[in-house]
Formats: C-alpha cells, sequence, structure tokens
C-alpha cells in the first residue's frame, strides 16, 4: 500500500513538471516573439524620424534662403535710392501700366510661391515592399521541416557562403576561423572592455589588442582587422582566459551572425510560434543586418 502510494505522488509530481516545463517553453517564446516585434517597431520608428528629420532639415535651407534673400533686398533699400522690388509704388509714371484688379508686392508673391512649392516637395512615407523568392522559400521550407545546424544542407550551406563566410572573413584569418567556430559552437562572448587589468599572452599583446588593458575605451589594433581602431569591447573565446580588443565595424559583424543563430537554434528548439512564411521573413531580415555589417555600416552603440 506505501509503495503505491508513492507511485501516485511520483505520478503527480512528474505531471507537475512537464506542465511547468511546457509553462516555461509557451513563455519564453512569448518573450521571444514580443523582443522580436519591439525591435521592428523601433526601427520603423526610427526611418520615420529620419525621414521627417531630413525634410525638415530641407525646409530650414529654404527659409534660410530666403531670410538671406530678403536681407540682400533690404540692404540695397536706401532712402536715396529706394529699392523697386521692395517700393513698387514709386515706379516712374512712364513705367507703370494700369492694370484691373491691384497689383502685389513681388517678394510677398515669391514667399508664396516659395511656401507652395515646399508643399509640393513634401513627399509621403515610401513603404519598403518585399516578395517571396520561390527559390529561397523551398530551401527554408525544407530546412524548417528537419531543422539542423548542420551546413550541408542547402539552406544553411547558401547562407554561409553569402552572408556568415563574408561577414566572418577578417585580415587575421587564424583568429577569424576561430570565432566563427566559438559563434557556431555558441561559446563566444562579447562584453565591454573593463577598467581593470586583462590576461594576455605577452607574445601577442599587440594581436590581443592589450599593450593597455586600464581603460575602458582605447586607441589599439583590432584583433580582427589589424587596424587601429577605438576598440569599446572585446571578445572571448570557449574557456580562453585571452581576450580580443575588437574594432566597432567587426563587433556589428560578429553580433549579426550571432543573432541570426540565436534565432535559427530557437526555431530548431520549437521555442518560435509562427507561421513559415513569418519565420521566413525574420530570417531575412537577419541575413540583412549580416549583408549591411560586412560591407561596414553599423550603429554605434555603448
Amino acid at each position: 500500500q506505501e509503495l503505491k502510494l508513492k507511485d501516485e505522488e511520483c505520478e503527480r509530481l512528474s505531471k507537475v513538471r512537464d506542465q511547468l516545463e511546457q509553462e516555461l517553453e509557451e513563455l519564453t517564446a512569448s518573450l521571444f516573439e514580443e523582443a522580436h516585434k519591439m525591435v521592428r517597431e523601433a526601427n520603423t520608428k526610427q526611418a520615420v524620424a529620419e525621414k521627417q528629420l531630413k525634410e525638415a532639415q530641407g525646409k530650414i535651407d529654404m527659409l534660410q534662403a530666403e531670410v538671406t534673400a530678403l536681407k540682400t533686398l533690404v540692404i540695397t533699400s536706401t532712402p536715396s535710392s529706394p529699392n523697386p522690388e521692395l517700393h513698387p509704388q514709386i515706379q516712374s509714371p512712364s513705367k507703370a501700366v494700369f492694370k484691373k484688379g491691384h497689383s502685389r508686392n513681388k517678394s510677398t508673391s515669391s514667399a508664396i510661391v516659395t511656401a507652395t512649392m515646399q508643399n509640393a516637395q513634401i513627399q509621403p512615407i515610401i513603404k519598403e515592399k518585399r516578395e517571396v523568392d520561390a527559390v529561397l522559400f523551398s530551401e527554408f521550407q525544407a530546412w524548417k521541416e528537419e531543422p539542423t545546424l548542420e551546413r550541408s544542407c542547402p539552406f544553411l550551406d547558401r547562407i554561409y557562403q553569402e552572408d556568415i563566410g563574408p561577414c566572418l572573413s577578417f585580415a587575421k584569418r587564424e583568429l577569424a576561423d576561430s570565432v566563427q567556430s566559438a559563434v557556431e559552437n555558441n561559446t563566444l562572448s562579447i562584453e565591454p572592455a573593463a577598467a581593470q587589468a586583462i590576461p594576455v599572452v605577452k607574445a601577442s599583446a599587440i594581436e590581443c589588442g592589450g599593450p593597455n588593458g586600464w581603460r575602458a575605451q582605447i586607441i589599439t589594433k583590432c584583433a580582427l582587422s589589424g587596424m587601429s581602431r577605438a576598440c569599446k569591447h572585446r571578445i572571448k573565446l570557449g574557456d580562453s582566459g585571452n581576450y580580443y580588443y575588437i574594432s566597432p565595424s567587426c563587433r556589428a559583424r560578429i553580433t549579426a551572425v550571432c543573432n541570426f543563430f540565436t534565432y535559427i537554434r530557437y526555431i530548431q528548439q520549437g521555442l518560435v510560434r509562427q507561421d513559415v512564411e513569418q519565420m521566413y521573413w525574420e530570417v531575412m531580415r537577419l541575413r540583412k543586418e549580416m549583408s549591411i555589417a560586412k560591407l561596414g555600416f553599423y550603429t554605434d552603440e555603448p
């Protein structure tokens, strides 16, 4: 009888554990989707703000040009030699022409025309268009049926060749290969440059960007590009005790690839609760980020 009670208790606890695991998976998936939604909304708002800023700057430039022109007219007009542009009523009778209605000051007319032109130049915000590529979509669908991180499948093989490989191709080839391996194995860490001393290998202090490990931002050689840059971050590969200072551009390239791997790992683990097309477009967005980063574009993040 006691054994039976223990079996029932074990079964009850097992059910509770399974229920908690399911709730945890659903919560993780929900948080992941919400995070991506917030990122997309932030990007959209940023694009709108940049568009409005550009339009406002254009208006300011035009208004400044008008003010300059008006100042010129005022300066050239004196009591002894009034400017006819500002005082059309003092034109000589021989030049005066009788017209029906009334005449308007030319500067006022110019301002009205300029304002009309400004309104005409305001363009509506252009929304980005997109269209599913049949080949890429079919490769993604095939991968989605049996998700794997092996690069032998057509879906990942293409991305390795077109995005991951070029994005992680740096001047220091040996270290670049180690970085790619760490990204694939999810053992790479990126952190802000520490304000305390950092253990570095003495023989490769320059390569590690580490002749000066006391400052949070140092001008030194980037360990990946070999160029002297303001290195605000450093990376560590696996359990190694060595840190490598990297430039903002290299950090953006590594981060873009890490974001891609994070998302496809979530898909592989079943944490993404979206339809296939939504997943496809998120993958395309992450590929776009890798393409932009590998060309040298990045945002200056702290």
